[in-house]
């Protein structure tokens, strides 16, 4: 079955106080594919993502997702581009004064959910699907980083979005629970959700194949080999 292309960039330049971030960009993502953006840290990944939410302005060439034109794009479509994306950070940005459960209520009523049933179900079924469902009472503070870390995917799934953008998620994570994480990402990629995500852990790369795109230099490039010594950068 053909599927759908959800973001294209074509000779895409990014700039951030005037210093060029990312030139001649050029980068497709399609619905259901897990993507990995690696590269020493400063070379635009997190860059390349908050184009992709629109927190960064396009500069040069062409870009869209979803259909929104991400050149000028108004606060009102900003708005509407966010809701169907899920955004997972590197250090989780939980409320850290409320549960689990009313972190995850504070999105869904943000997001126009009104029904407390509805509300109820949604959590419920994103709590289990992030392999959490015993933690909905919990504070932030009572739960590991890597439960931290699933209370944030949870957080980006609530809404079903067609595209996760995941900066660094393992980045606070010890190694074992890192892989964890990939491979939850891997899973909700599995079940129909584009996932792209940042990293320089290129172990994790490896133990979880998929597309590897490289910033490098100011530039995207498609990696077509497997990440292997010759392609690690050291970070």
């Amino acid at each position: 079955m053909e599927r759908d292309t959800l973001v294209r960039l074509e000779n895409v330049e990014l700039t951030l106080d005037s210093d060029v971030i990312l030139r001649d960009a050029t980068f497709s993502l399609l619905s259901g594919e897990f993507v990995y953006v690696i590269g020493r840290v400063g070379s635009g990944k997190s860059s390349l993502l908050r184009a992709l939410y629109a927190e960064l302005p396009v500069a040069g060439g062409q870009a869209s997702i979803m259909g929104y034109d991400l050149h000028g794009i108004s606060l009102r479509d900003t708005a509407g581009l966010r809701r169907r994306l899920g955004i997972v950070f590197q250090d989780f940005q939980l409320l850290t004064d409320r549960t689990v459960r009313r972190n995850l209520e504070f999105v869904l009523r943000a997001t126009g959910w009104k029904n407390p049933d509805d509300i109820d179900r949604r959590i419920t079924e994103t709590l289990r699907q992030t392999g959490i469902p015993d933690k909905a009472e919990r504070m932030p503070h009572e739960l590991s980083g890597g439960e931290q870390q699933r209370v944030a995917i949870a957080r980006a799934l609530l809404n079903m979005p067609a595209i996760i953008l995941a900066d660094e998620p393992t980045g606070n994570l010890d190694p074992e629970t890192g892989r964890h994480i990939v491979g939850l990402l891997h899973d909700i990629c599995r079940s129909g959700t584009a996932v792209v995500m940042t990293t320089h852990n290129y172990d994790l790369v490896r133990r979880y194949p998929a597309r590897v795109v490289k910033c490098e230099d100011g530039r995207l490039t498609s990696l077509e080999a497997p990440i292997e010594s010759a392609n690690i950068i050291t970070p």
